[in-house]
Formats: structure tokens, sequence, C-alpha cells
């Protein structure tokens, strides 16, 4: 006769092993299936708006949620990359032929600085020449990087094209079948039902705040940027502007990342209506809208302070590249939300010892 514990300690082994074996399998397209879990969540409320309209006939609602989807982001996310790409190659192009040459600025800006701050940078034991190099090198590489991730994309263009029909297919499975799906996850929980569906919905107003705050903060702040720096005669407006936009995604610092080195570069160089220009803009008009709408947009839903997005979302970054952006926060926000659950249930109590009850 089979011993039921053991039976039981059987099958969680075998069940460990396949999902272990299952992630390893997916692993590759696991930024396909990230993003499929992301959009279905963010679209949900489109899905159920259409399900009612079609009265409960999912197969048409999620087909028309795809189109919406494909339409209204895809098609325009892939007309701005196509003429990122050619801007970002033309941009390599000049920095390999020396044509734009991060070295040089960097020794106009050491040209114009005043005696004592040269005074303070031998006094330091600063290699001013190695820095100089040190620089340039960097910029180089730096502009491979772009070549080799960006550009990439075009060579892998199979390998892309795959990954977004699995995620299409799978954002599919889950906005018809999400909720099922999700009732038999929740079913394996070990926590109480009321707790399960806190963190479900703590996940979910997380990636929809902060996808929500992400797109409109990069947006708004990307074409502002793009178009000021455009304005100053910076030339790939469009690739810097969308570097603007990647940068507002991080709390605090943001896109003062990008403009403070442009505005000293202005400023020490001769140009300074310029830069003087772009350090109201960044200072004023980007200061403002990112305390205007960041707070509005993921603060309020996310329930996290200010100092917790940030260092989530630079964690985030490092450890996971651009998903990070979401990645980070969301794991910021169960964190907390576990903590939350931990500090209003009750502690288990020790029952009583038979020895110390009194006689």
């Amino acid at each position: 006769m089979t011993d039921p514990l053991r039976a039981t300690r059987a099958r969680l082994v075998l069940a460990a092993i396949v999902t272990l074996a299952l992630v390893w399998l997916l692993w590759p397209y696991v930024g396909a299936i990230f993003w499929s879990v992301v959009l279905a969540i963010v679209f949900a409320p489109l899905y159920r708006a259409l399900l009612r309209v079609m009265r409960g006939r999912k197969t048409p609602a999620g087909v028309v949620t795809l189109l919406a989807i494909v339409l209204g982001v895809g098609i325009p996310l892939t007309l701005l990359a196509a003429a990122l790409l050619r801007q970002a190659n033309a941009l390599y192009r000049d920095v390999a032929a020396r044509r734009i040459d991060v070295g040089a600025y960097a020794q106009h800006i050491a040209d114009a600085m005043p005696a004592w701050a040269h005074g303070a940078l031998e006094a330091s034991g600063l290699d001013w020449e190695w820095a100089r190099d040190r620089l340039s090198a960097s910029a180089l590489e730096a502009s491979r990087f772009v070549a080799r991730h960006l550009l990439g994309i075009g060579l892998n263009a199979f390998s892309f094209a795959l990954s977004v029909a699995i995620m299409l297919y799978l954002l599919y499975v889950l906005l018809s079948d999400g909720e099922s799906l999700l009732a038999r996850i929740a079913r394996f929980s070990p926590l109480a039902a009321d707790e399960t569906r806190s963190l479900a919905e703590t996940f979910a107003r997380v990636i929809r705040a902060t996808v929500k705050g992400g797109v409109i903060m990069a947006a708004t702040q990307g074409t502002l940027g793009g178009l000021m720096l455009g304005f100053l005669g910076i030339e790939g407006p469009l690739f810097w502007g969308v570097v603007f936009g990647l940068l507002s995604m991080i709390p605090a610092v943001g896109a003062g990342l990008l403009w403070a080195p442009i505005a000293l570069y202005f400023l020490v160089t001769g140009s300074v209506g310029k830069g003087v220009v772009l350090i109201l803009f960044g200072v004023v008009v980007l200061t403002a809208v990112d305390n205007i709408l960041r707070p509005f947009l993921v603060g309020r839903d996310t329930h996290l302070p200010g100092y917790l997005v940030l260092v989530a979302t630079l964690g985030g970054i490092a450890s996971f590249g651009l998903n990070g952006v979401i990645v980070g926060p969301v794991i910021a926000a169960m964190f907390v939300a576990l903590w939350d659950l931990l500090e209003a249930a009750p502690l288990p109590r020790r029952p009583p010892n038979r020895g110390d009850a009194s006689p």
C-alpha cells in the first residue's frame, strides 16, 4: 500500500522538476511572455468593455482588442523605431569617424575653466588627458553598444517577429481566459483567499500605474526634450528625444542626466544663451512636468514612497534591462504588500504545555 505522505512528496518533487524544465524551455521568450502579461493587465478594461458591447462573445472581443493594440500602439512604435534606427546609425558612424569627438568636447570644457578650477584638478591628482581619452573611448563603446542592440534588431528580424507573434497570441489567450487561469493559480496559493486576491490586485494596480505613468512621462518629456534640443541645433533630435523619454522613467534624476551635461557644455564653450535656455527648460519645464504628472500617474496608484520607487526602478534596470522599469516597482510593491499582510496577520500562539498547567 502506498504511503500518502510519500506520494504527496513525490508529486511535489516531480511538479517542481517539470516546472523548472518548462521555465528553462521558455526562457528565450521570457520577454514576450512578460509583456503579454503586462499588456493583458493594461488593456483588460478595453477588452471587458468590448465584451459587453459584443454580448459576451470572447473571440470577436479579443480580436478587436488585438487590432486596437496593433493599430494604436504597434504601428506608431514601428514607425518611431525605424526613424530612431536611422538616426542611431548616423550617430554611430559620426562617433566612429570622430566627427563627434567627446574627448574634444571635454577639452573645450577644460580650456574654458578658470585657473582655480585647473588648480583644484591638479591638486586632486586627476590626469586630465587620461580622463579625456577615457571619455572618448567610453563614447565609442557606447555607440557600439547602441549599434549592437538597436541595429541588431534589424539583423534578427525573424527572431523579433517570432517574439511579437508569441506575445500577441499569449495576449489573446490571457484576455479571453485570464480570469479562469488566475482562479486555477489561486487554488494552489497557501494564503487565505482574501490575501491572495489582495496581492493579485496589488500586482495589477502597480503594473497599470507604472505602464500608464511611464508611457505618458516618456512621451511628454521625450517630445519636449527632442524639440528643445532640435531648436538648439543638436543633431539627431529624434534619437535624443527617445533618450530623454527613457531617462524620464527614472524618478528624481531622470532626464537631468542628459540635459545638464549639454547645458554645461554650452555654458563653458561660450554658448551662454543656449545653456541658460536649456537649464531653464530642464529646471522649470521638465521638473514641473515630473512633479505634476508622476505623483498623479504613478505614486497615487502604487502607494509607494518616492525613494523606494527610485531605488527599485534603478535596481530593476540594472538587473533586467528596460523591463526593469516595470519589474522593479512591481517587486517593491509586492514586498510592501507582503509585509503589510504579515503585520496585519495575527501571530500564532504556542499551545500551552500540559506540564505548565496548574493542578
